[in-house]
């Protein structure tokens, strides 16, 4: 099996290109950013490391995450941010191994995993390959204020917390181009056709 991970930084369009992967070529894609939403609220071990560091409060009686007492958390001290990863991050991944062996016995032959803190959170190495979906910043502020309804400063400060651009795209072996200038789908078949051709290579 080849595991690659799609990443690029907020409004390249890499959940775009992930629903391409998805529904033009049948491989699965794990969303790493949902999975964890999902894995602070079931999963025993971040359960019980938040309220070891948040106290009692830090899940409501229904044993929905007290969100607002996590954020003022994070943003109190930037460590604090790093106390939280430290947390949920191998329990991500140790979830990604699972799911993608999963499919591996479904018979997929290719599996993903999007990330936009791929290099941040050091999940790199749980990968053969590495796809990053580039745009230019212009491009990027214009998407990511339509779909979130925040201003560009707020766009702005967000982009500042991930790895730049130009260390992404020397890090990824496979970059591509989306914007107005690019054959989005050509690129896309191309990745995956040389996978492909790897995977039967092998």
């Amino acid at each position: 099996m080849i595991k690659v991970a799609i990443t690029g930084g907020i409004g390249s369009g890499k959940s775009y290109v992930s629903k391409i992967l998805t529904e033009r070529y049948q491989i699965p894609v794990y969303n790493a950013d949902d999975e964890a939403k999902r894995l602070m609220v079931s999963n025993g071990v971040i359960r019980s490391e938040l309220i070891k560091l948040l106290g009692p409060d830090a899940y409501h009686a229904d044993g929905s995450l007290n969100k607002p007492l996590l954020s003022s958390y994070l943003f109190s001290l930037p460590e604090h941010v790093n106390q939280i990863n430290g947390i949920v991050h191998p329990q991500v991944r140790s979830d990604f191994y699972e799911w993608a062996d999963s499919q591996s016995k479904k018979g997929y032959p290719i599996v993903a995993i999007e990330s936009a803190i791929l290099y941040e959170a050091k999940f790199e190495d749980t990968v053969d390959d590495v796809i990053m979906v580039y745009a230019p910043i212009s491009l990027r502020l214009k998407r990511a204020m339509a779909r979130d309804g925040a201003t560009a400063s707020q766009i702005r400060s967000r982009m500042r917390q991930q790895l730049a651009d130009s260390v992404k795209k020397k890090k990824a072996r496979f970059v591509i181009y989306n914007d107005e200038r690019h054959d989005l789908g050509k690129q896309i078949e191309e990745v995956v056709t040389t996978l492909r051709n790897e995977k039967m290579n092998d």
